[in-house]
């Protein structure tokens, strides 16, 4: 499952590990993803979506009917 949320569109983003003596090393700050199954009234079937944890409250806040539709109209399959 890659890093990428399919409601925010959030991905990893890339930074230092910086030591106690400062030095830097690179390192990669991932978002809190979540594959999770959510019930479409609409088709009387679950979707399958990989969110991050903002972007299961957007859901929340939304409804899972407006995002679906905002989903398919960027053109990602469902």
């Amino acid at each position: 499952m890659s890093a990428h949320c399919q409601v925010t569109g959030v991905k990893p983003m890339f930074g230092h590990n910086v030591s106690h003596s400062h030095r830097r090393t690179k390192r990669r700050f991932n978002p809190n993803i979540q594959s999770r199954r959510f019930w479409l009234p609409s088709e009387n079937r679950f979707v399958r979506l990989t969110v991050s944890a903002k972007g299961i409250k957007t859901i929340d806040q939304h409804g899972i009917e407006k995002i679906v539709a905002r989903i398919r109209a960027r053109g990602e399959k469902v």
